[in-house]
């Protein structure tokens, strides 16, 4: 018999890759329910937020681009390599061995490709993918180093001999789970609009209400009218320059303020998560959203476009000579030894002292961006536009005497 990996009885070396594919399939399913958690949370208080690493963050992965093909969560399609991997292990031959041998490769440039655009364009790495990426690595490794032919002339002979059979089954095994997995998206993103955001709304009216801040920013994302109160819909946004979650809600904000337009007033409170400007909590996460937030705030007239450059342009606002060039094109470098732009950045973050604490391991209620005080109403985290959208238009019908029955906010 020639040397194998899985077809030699029960050796370290086919527990290892029954053991490998095990956790690429456990990392899958829980990058798979993690997707669906983030972007389709069932309830108002499981927002996402920046509040842990900021490198190592799952809800970057879970919004970003690569988080899904054609509405197919990525995990789906590593669940079922992996579990390839577990079959040829527990019922080896010498056809599924080869075929799993070049699945290892293609998956193995696969995660590596992967792995490099979640750190070099997203500027962060998930954990739960980290350790996809790390078994199937593992089980690239094993079949490179102990799989069947790995004594054959030439890479085709050593990698690329997988079964015709194996593979259409697995190409039309894939297509319905693919396909399953896709109507399953669908159905959550439709349920975001009726039951789910109807659930969210009612939640929201239970929160019990609390004061603005002692100082409302004067830095609008939206702004309905010159007074803060007179709008039907108003925001104050505990944000941070450099969370990738404040970038998030900010496009959504966009989008919202075309809905919306003429009935929302939003104001940036700045909250940089950088221990250089920021006492309020023990967090220093984002090197450099205290400069930016001293860059946006020089001045308020030209806030709008500074923001929304930086949060466009959200990994090169990560470098300091970027930060420079912003600076300096906006002419604002007088920003960062500025006395009176420090102490208002300085007064925003303070602000957060003034809520009452909302977990046992914060001093204040305001410990984490984005936090939102929407009309007089706590709202941590982010949330898929349609929750968002649905409290909005709540409280639009609500000021224009419409109640708050069910009728008035799902269409």
């Amino acid at each position: 018999m020639s040397p194998s990996l899985t077809l030699e009885g029960w050796t370290w070396k086919r527990a290892a890759s029954l053991v490998a594919g095990a956790s690429m399939v456990l990392a899958s399913y829980m990058t798979i329910r993690h997707f669906f958690a983030a972007n389709y949370p069932e309830s108002i208080w499981e927002g996402s937020f920046c509040d842990i690493s900021a490198f190592f963050n799952c809800d970057s992965s879970a919004y970003s681009s690569i988080a899904d093909i054609g509405g197919v969560p990525i995990g789906v399609f590593g669940a079922i390599v992996g579990g390839l991997v577990v079959v040829g292990a527990l019922l080896p031959s010498v056809a599924l061995e080869r075929t799993n041998k070049t699945l290892s490769l293609v998956n193995g440039l696969g995660v590596v490709a992967l792995g490099l655009f979640s750190v070099f364009v997203l500027g962060s790495l998930c954990l739960l993918c980290t350790g996809f990426y790390v078994a199937s690595l593992v089980s690239l490794f094993l079949f490179w180093s102990y799989g069947i032919d790995r004594d054959a002339g030439g890479l085709a002979s050593r990698w690329l001999r997988p079964s015709a059979g194996i593979l259409v089954v697995l190409a039309l095994f894939t297509a319905t789970q693919a396909w399953a997995a896709a109507r399953y998206h669908e159905a959550k993103r439709d349920a975001q609009s009726g039951g789910v955001a109807a659930r969210v709304v009612k939640q929201y009216f239970s929160l019990p209400e609390v004061a603005w801040p002692s100082e409302i920013s004067e830095y609008r994302t939206a702004s309905a009218t010159y007074d803060f109160e007179d709008a039907p819909i108003r925001v104050v946004e505990y944000g941070d320059p450099l969370c990738s979650d404040c970038q998030y809600l900010h496009e959504q904000m966009l989008r919202l303020k075309e809905e919306f337009e003429g009935q929302m007033n939003v104001a940036f409170q700045f909250f940089p998560l950088e221990a250089k400007c920021n006492g309020v909590v023990d967090k220093d996460k984002h090197p450099g959203a205290c400069e930016l937030s001293y860059i946006a705030a020089h001045d308020p007239e030209k806030f709008p476009d500074i923001i929304d450059e930086v949060f466009a342009n959200f990994e090169a606002a990560k470098t300091p000579e970027w930060r420079a060039d912003l600076a300096r094109r906006y002419e604002v470098e007088a920003a960062l030894t500025d006395s009176a732009t420090i102490a208002t950045v300085r007064r925003h973050i303070a602000t957060g002292t003034e809520y009452e604490k909302t977990s046992d391991q914060y001093e204040h209620g305001i410990r984490s961006t984005p936090t939102m005080i929407i009309n007089n109403r706590m709202v941590i985290g982010t949330f898929p536009y349609e929750q968002l959208r649905a409290i909005f238009q709540a409280l639009v019908d609500e000021a224009e005497g419409e109640g708050r029955f069910m009728e008035s906010w799902v269409d």
